[in-house]
């Protein structure tokens, strides 16, 4: 997997490490972006990860662009050449699908919507070939996911299905975006699922919201009172599902300060997971729920 270089502008190298999305792609990406914040190359004042490629801005008056671009193809070397295993954390996500609250927004967009006689849920199922919205959600939360992406709005992750290829859930955005989401909506689109960290305008397809909060610029969450988003490149995700009851008692418990997220260290083998990819999750499974 060759990297492709360019420039955007006077300040910034674009590295695209594969057209196509998936875990290698965004295993290799981040592997790269840790790799150059390690490095602390001087010069180098932002580095910024995305879906498979990152941008570095860099000042060209402390470092030539040649030199930096040589430096990046070194680590690209370095990455290419290093074992695929990531120390990282599997976080449970709890999920209310078909809530009230995206149902009653989703019904007042059904104009830029491919199916405005059905649900996006019911939508996705069908598409999808699932018999029934029930097999849907079990698909959905039954693998986990891998957050390869932090950002387009603050706090937002952008998750990837880990099962194999055949298995991937793939649902289009809306025709046209909607003015307003939900805070919170789990979504869908493309290939990726995420959660809308703030209320807003979006195109994603809305399956359900959570009661975790996910980004906090006050920092009041009892959870982000060090750091405002809760997301990194690199964390694992299992969604589970919950009923209205619980989602009420996770609402009250985060705002009483007593809500604290299902977290454990894993570490992650990206050649553990291509050879067995059913077993592997399961071992993240066991892991989250052990005692």
């Amino acid at each position: 997997m060759s990297s492709r270089y360019s420039f955007g502008g006077d300040e910034h190298v674009f590295v695209e490490v594969s057209e196509e999305m998936s875990l290698e792609a965004f295993f290799k990406a981040l592997s790269m972006t840790n790799a150059v914040r390690d490095a602390e190359i001087s010069g180098v004042t932002e580095i910024c990860p995305a879906n498979a490629s990152f941008q570095i801005k860099f000042d060209p008056d402390v470092i030539r662009p040649d030199d930096l671009l040589t430096e990046l193809r070194r680590l690209e070397d370095i990455a290419d050449r290093a074992e695929a295993t990531l120390d990282t954390r599997i976080v449970e996500i709890p999920v209310y699908y078909r809530d009230p609250w995206t149902h009653e927004t989703l019904m007042r967009f059904r104009e830029r919507h491919q199916d405005p006689e059905s649900t996006d849920i019911e939508f996705a199922a069908r598409i999808n070939g699932y018999s029934s919205v029930d097999d849907f959600i079990a698909a959905h939360s039954g693998a986990p996911w891998f957050v390869s992406m932090v950002g387009f709005v603050s706090g937002l992750p952008f998750l990837y299905q880990m099962v194999d290829r055949a298995r991937q859930i793939q649902v289009p955005k809306y025709l046209r975006p909607r003015t307003d989401t939900p805070r919170l909506t789990v979504g869908y689109g493309g290939c990726f699922s995420c959660i809308y960290s703030v209320r807003g305008a979006g195109g994603y397809q809305m399956f359900g919201i959570t009661p975790m909060p996910i980004y906090d610029p006050d920092q009041e969450t009892s959870y982000l009172r060090e750091f405002m988003v809760f997301f990194r490149p690199g964390d694992i995700v299992k969604w589970r599902q919950i009923d209205r009851d619980e989602y009420d008692g996770c609402t009250a418990d985060v705002q009483a300060g007593r809500y604290t997220p299902r977290i454990r260290d894993v570490v992650f083998s990206l050649e553990d997971f291509n050879r067995d990819i059913d077993g592997t999750n399961a071992r993240l499974e066991e892991t989250l729920y052990a005692d």
